[in-house]
């Protein structure tokens, strides 16, 4: 795969949306398909033609109006505008055909995928709506009465909301919107369809009678992430500063919706406002990639799902004993040996391997196309490459890294890993290290670089002679303070780089780092967050009692999951307060909250999802909502509505 290449899994960003309205006619039931092409790019575009599949096919005379059909097979079309038309940012190419085969009878019927054929014969992607037809007039579902009558998660900050007494066929932007406000409302009409393909969408380009009409305006005095939702009969106002707040309001706008939909006494607002901003600036989820391998398109999916939450932080674990999963430039064993385990490998397979040779890892392409997808949802990925313990496998794949004269099994960490730090004192390890900050600065645009720093074995490096002469010739006696010394050289080559460094709370250690601009991500006891935070450090809470994913549910015999940090019930993650934990003069120290999934036991789509929804909700909730609008029975109530993996 070149640089070039999407990544297989990852959405493309689409500049162009169509929306496809069926409409009876009098002595022919089979009626005609009213398209709607709208370019949400700033570009304009001319002489291009537009391909799309359909179920309901083109089988005779189209009746063509202000199209022509250059090519139909099977399911796919060929179409393209009068000659000399040209699409204007933010305008829409509307046509029609007829003849197609038959009365569509579901809304899956209509056009399935687009793309649009430039004039120089480039191809782009084109976000597809549900079919629509002439709004019935239906009353919304009823149903038993909710202790919140609007399906939000995480809870706002502010709601003042009267339910409506009918429901809008969807939501649909209002004559005058801008390019950049369409592709908005066409890109959270993707999120939701990525998320749950079976539903309909709560969104529409194309406006109809009945519809939720959306107009944007623009508040310089929010904040980035704030958003302002008015209701008035059949139009909504939102307001926002920035794109990330937009997001946020149409992902709100889309719950309410979907939830209204179902009944069970959930109601779309007739009017009212909601007032929303985030608690905590870090709201985050991190997934350990190094002991189970992702796929990129099931990686792209969890952001898709993150975002649905407002969490707006990807912990992107790369590196650990059992693999290293980045590419990097010049060291291309740490992922020819050091992604790969089995019987003959130089990794022995590890839990749930079996005979089976298994691998993976990530390249340039990967990341990028990541980065991406996750920039267009407002989320930050920081990467991981965990030093210095933890790093079996990148000395497996340069074995040049260890010191020939430290005996085997000098030491093992406490995963059962021998020798497994890597050497402060070996040249290697920080030419190496240069090469891999080279590559996360070039790759990830965040501001932090996680570089681990956890779990580092009693009694690292004290029998390697390179080692002991090192901290001879520092000054120093014992291996906590030679980590110290370790990451305030990484801390320097980060800063080298216009990077900060982020770690776990073993970091602080000892001498620890400078304090200016580190944060921590704190995953033991509460009181060692606040005594970081005392000694100038920023804190991220992420208590494994509470928010660690793979802890299991509860104690029983028969639950799945981990047990060293006890049981964590959904209920536990919802209600630990981590206010409670901080003292308040430290509390500006905290930038916000994290969920931790670690994958040991994790071999099923089936098991990741038991472990990881609804609780991640429950963290989200923590990070977004204010702690005295927290609410268990409402949060009970809205579960159900959580996306999957």
């Amino acid at each position: 795969m070149t640089d070039q290449q999407r990544a297989p899994g990852v959405p493309d960003q689409s500049c162009f949306h169509v929306d496809c309205l069926w409409r009876p006619l009098a002595g022919d039931p089979a009626g005609r398909f009213i398209f709607e092409l709208c370019n949400t790019g700033s570009d304009p575009i001319s002489g291009f033609r537009l391909a799309f599949t359909t179920l309901r096919f083109v089988e005779r005379d189209p009746a063509a109006e202000n199209v022509r059909l250059l090519d139909r097979r099977g399911y796919f079309h060929d179409v393209a505008p009068p000659e000399g038309f040209r699409l204007a940012s933010g305008d829409r190419w509307c046509f029609s055909l007829g003849g197609i085969t038959g009365e569509p009878q579901h809304r899956s019927e209509g056009i399935v995928s687009a793309y649009v054929t430039l004039a120089d014969g480039s191809r782009k992607p084109v976000t597809v709506g549900d079919l629509r037809r002439e709004p019935s007039g239906e009353k919304r579902a009823s149903g038993a009465v909710a202790v919140q009558p609007f399906a939000l998660t995480p809870w706002p900050a502010e709601v003042a909301l009267v339910p409506a007494d009918r429901l809008p066929g969807y939501l649909a932007p209002a004559d005058g919107a801008t390019a950049d406000e369409l592709s908005a409302v066409s890109g959270a009409m993707a999120l939701f369809r990525r998320l749950f393909p079976i539903e309909p969408a709560p969104f529409s380009l194309m406006a109809l009678p009945g519809d939720g009409l959306l107009r944007f305006a623009t508040d310089a005095a929010l904040g980035r992430e704030d958003y302002r939702l008015d209701f008035q009969v059949d139009e909504i106002l939102v307001t926002t500063a920035d794109a990330a707040g937009r997001q946020y309001a149409l992902t709100a706008l889309g719950q309410l919706l979907r939830g209204a939909r179902t009944g069970a006494g959930f109601c779309f607002p007739g009017e009212g406002h909601v007032i929303d901003r985030p608690r905590f600036s870090w709201r985050g989820c991190h997934l350990d990639t190094a002991r189970r391998f992702f796929p990129v398109g099931d990686l792209a999916r969890f952001l898709d799902c993150l975002a649905y939450l407002r969490l707006n932080v990807f912990h992107w674990h790369l590196t650990d004993d059992e693999a290293w999963r980045l590419e990097i430039g010049g060291y291309p064993q740490l992922t020819s040996v050091g992604s790969v385990r089995g019987p003959d490998a130089a990794l022995p397979p590890q839990l749930g391997d079996g005979l089976e040779v298994s691998g993976g890892f990530y390249g340039h392409a990967d990341v990028r196309a990541l980065v991406a997808h996750a920039r267009r949802l407002n989320i930050e990925i920081v990467p991981e490459v965990d030093i210095p313990g933890h790093s079996t496998a990148a000395l497996a794949a340069l074995p040049a890294l260890a010191d020939p004269g430290e005996p085997a099994d000098a030491y093992a960490s406490v995963q059962g890993f021998a020798n497994n730090a890597l050497n402060p004192a070996v040249d290697l390890t920080w030419s190496m290290l240069e090469a891999v900050f080279d590559d996360l600065a070039a790759l990830f645009p965040s501001s932090h670089l996680h570089v681990g720093g956890d779990e580092v074995a009693h009694g690292a490096w004290l029998q390697s002679p390179l080692a002991v002469r090192l901290m001879a010739d520092l000054g120093i006696n014992d291996p906590e303070a030679l980590q110290s010394h370790f990451m305030r050289r990484v801390q320097a080559m980060l800063a080298e780089r216009g990077r900060k460094l982020a770690g776990w709370n073993e970091v602080g250690n000892g001498a620890g780092v400078e304090t200016a601009g580190t944060l921590l991500t704190v995953w033991q006891k509460a009181t060692i967050g606040a005594g970081l935070a005392r000694r100038g450090y920023g804190i991220v809470m992420a208590p494994a009692e509470a928010y660690y994913l793979d802890i299991a549910h509860s104690e029983g015999w028969d639950e799945v999951g981990m047990s060293w940090a006890g049981a964590t019930s959904l209920e536990t993650a919802y209600a630990y307060e981590v206010g409670d934990d901080i003292p308040s003069d430290l509390l500006p120290r905290l930038k916000g909250i994290q969920a931790c999934l670690w994958t040991e036991l994790i071999d099923s789509r089936a098991h990741f999802n038991h472990l990881v929804f609804p609780r991640l909700a429950a963290v989200a909730e923590a990070g977004w909502t204010p702690a005295a609008a927290k609410d268990w029975s409402r949060f009970q109530g809205l579960i159900r509505f959580c996306p999957s993996f």
